[in-house]
């Protein structure tokens, strides 16, 4: 599963809401400001993002609390940028010329969010974040589907992984599971597309239950539906019985 820089996986997206940001070209002291801002609404420390891009633990502690150095490095700022989904003015470097924000509505299509733009041409596009956690556990009963917000990604990362933003939703995982590689509380992105079977982690309905789990072809005509924490059992059904939802493409939460 492909991911953007992260720590110690990647991610293209901020929070809408709480983590939402004010676009717009930030100074010196303003980029660190928001730094700590950024990784507070994350939940990381500056020592794990220190970490991410290759620095020691104390680097960005240094460039908040000391000013040195006085600017992060291109290459340092864009990773963070990245990461937190935001502009790069807003950690000191030059505004991007276009931060237009396209919308996916919950039921597919988007929307450019200025008169006469195009939602493909602007720079980041807003996920339907969907009520319904898909259960890493007992599993969730399928009712409400509802909009609950949105989560911001880089378009030009979607593009690099294939994906179209219609066809994208996140959602919430509940239970432990899927422990390690998801854990209780993480979002994930799936991507409804479903262009052609592969094994992977998949958000699907099993007698009207939605679960996230790990799909493996099985014998003829079965498929293993796999719970990675080995506390849980692992089962096969025949491949009837499984309706996939979509597949997980990247996945975001506290450390």
């Amino acid at each position: 599963m492909a991911s953007p820089p992260a720590i110690p996986a990647t991610t293209g997206a901020i929070a809408a809401g709480d983590g939402a940001a004010d676009i717009g070209a930030a100074g010196d002291g303003n980029a660190r400001a928001r730094l700590v801002d950024l990784a507070r609404v994350r939940g990381v420390s500056l020592a794990a993002l220190s970490a991410m891009i290759g620095r020691n633990a104390a680097y960005l502690q240094q460039f908040v609390r000391k000013g040195s150095p006085r600017k992060l490095e291109e290459t340092d700022r864009r990773t963070l940028a990245m990461f937190f989904g935001v502009d790069e003015g807003e950690l000191g470097g030059p505004a991007a010329p276009d931060a237009s924000v396209a919308t996916v509505r919950p039921g597919g299509g988007i929307n450019a969010d200025r008169p006469g733009a195009r939602a493909a041409a602007a720079s980041w596009v807003d996920i339907p974040r969907l009520a319904l956690g898909a259960s890493a556990g007992p599993g969730a009963q399928v009712d409400d589907m509802a909009d609950q917000g949105r989560l911001r990604f880089s378009q030009r990362w979607l593009r690099t992984l294939g994906l179209d933003p219609a066809h994208l939703s996140v959602i919430e995982v509940a239970g432990d599971s899927m422990e390690p590689a998801l854990r209780d509380g993480d979002e994930i992105l799936v991507d409804r597309s479903l262009r052609g079977w592969r094994d992977g982690i998949h958000v699907v309905r099993i007698d009207d239950v939605l679960l996230v789990k790990r799909l493996e072809m099985g014998a003829a005509g079965m498929i293993r539906v796999i719970s990675d924490n080995p506390a849980y059992a692992s089962t096969e059904r025949p491949r009837g019985d499984v309706a996939v939802i979509g597949r997980v493409v990247w996945k975001g939460g506290r450390i």
